[in-house]
């Protein structure tokens, strides 16, 4: 943005972030590179007069709204990266950086909480307490929370909210759940070594790819049979590699997948699960294989009475109730939720190709509506936290 919006009043505060998500969506940047995007975020929060929090953050940044010092700290937060996508729409404002989306709607998210930090800053002189605006980087690696909680400027938060668009539901529509709303996200990787061979002679080698169809279908019996029927869980083998060639029979074979949960002992129990299987069907070939294992984020956590108030608020709002189908997409905010309790949302931008689709899009008209949510559910919160 080359110091062209500038958000000062609420007269016009709608074209006002529609220009603003227009902008975030022409200018993606990846995870830990969202230097551009921090900068606009900079330039926009110091004209509205907001305080930015001094942290020692490559990307992102924290703000904060204060009314009574000795009150409550609640914290909102949005995620500010892009895909590695290359955008498939008729948009005018389509990106303009080749091979980089916002196909998960981060550029919505960036806008509508910051369209509720301008908003609060006007009812700045009556709040009960303070509201930390969270500018979250590299969501999409899964790490990006854990970079805000290393600085600590969340040790002493009350309670803390986030959303994320939903492409399912139309305007004006509005979820979340109890619980977990999105799943535990793990990547594993297992490589296996045999003995490479002429193919016209297996006899005299031992296949890595024959080991390999083992495993991948083996692990399917995991959920099938080893994870109740009324549990949530997913193991998908999502990369394969091995040999290069017609007529040998290679050595190596390489798998790679992503493991889904919502409920922490399957969590746990998974993994070691896995390494049985992987160990048992190589020896029983007479191969060696390793799996390697990469956690992600946890399950996000709604407690009742957030999810409740939450709930509550966007009745207020006029947002119509809708029943959230159940997920094992992602989510790094539930690394948020470990320490803090809230509630993570679901708000409806238009029904649309799904989330990291090349056609992906959010209606304007959810914009608005969405920062006059959150600067509601700020001031509900810290009241509600106050009068205890």
């Amino acid at each position: 943005m080359k110091n062209k919006i500038v958000l000062k009043n609420t007269d016009n505060l709608e074209k006002e972030l529609i220009e603003v998500r227009h902008h975030f969506h022409k200018h993606p940047e990846l995870s830990n590179e969202e230097f551009e995007t921090t900068k606009t975020l900079r330039k926009l929060l110091g004209e509205a007069q907001i305080r930015i929090l001094n942290l020692p953050l490559k990307t992102g940044l924290v703000a904060e709204i204060t009314g009574n010092s000795e009150g409550p700290i609640i914290a909102i937060r949005g995620d500010i990266d892009a895909l590695p996508i290359i955008e498939d729409t008729d948009l005018d404002y389509k990106s303009q950086i080749e091979g980089k989306m916002h196909a998960c709607g981060h550029d919505f998210h960036t806008t509508v909480i910051l369209g509720a930090a301008y908003l609060l800053k006007q009812q700045e002189a009556t709040l009960p307490g303070t509201v930390r605006i969270i500018f979250q980087p590299a969501e999409e690696t899964g790490k990006g929370a854990e970079s805000i909680l290393k600085t600590g400027v969340l040790s002493d938060v009350d309670a803390i909210f986030g959303l994320h668009c939903a492409p399912d539901l139309e305007v004006g529509s509005f979820g979340t759940n109890v619980g977990a709303l999105t799943a535990a996200v793990d990547r594993f990787e297992i490589k296996i070594n045999g003995i490479g061979t002429h193919a016209s002679s297996p006899e005299k080698g031992i296949d890595p790819i024959v080991v390999a169809a083992h495993i991948i279908t083996a692990l399917q019996t995991i959920v099938s049979r080893n994870v109740s029927a009324f549990d949530q869980a997913l193991i998908s083998v999502t990369h394969m590699e091995s040999g290069n060639t017609w007529n040998v029979i290679p050595t190596e074979a390489y798998l790679e997948g992503t493991v889904r949960t919502v409920n922490a002992k399957t969590r746990e129990f998974v993994p070691s699960k896995m390494r049985q299987i992987v160990k048992g069907m190589a020896d029983s070939f007479g191969a060696t294989a390793e799996l390697k294992w990469y956690s992600g984020p946890p399950a996000t956590n709604n407690t009742k009475d957030w999810a409740s108030v939450a709930l509550d608020v966007a009745i207020q709002q006029g947002y119509v109730i809708k029943k959230l189908p159940k997920t094992l997409i992602g989510e790094d905010f539930a690394y948020y939720q470990e320490k803090i309790s809230g509630a993570f949302v679901n708000i409806g931008t238009g029904v649309s190709y799904s989330l990291h689709h090349p056609k992906f899009k959010v209606d304007d008209a959810t914009l608005l509506p969405g920062s006059k949510y959150f600067a509601q559910l700020a001031k509900c919160a810290l009241d509600i936290i106050s009068d205890k």
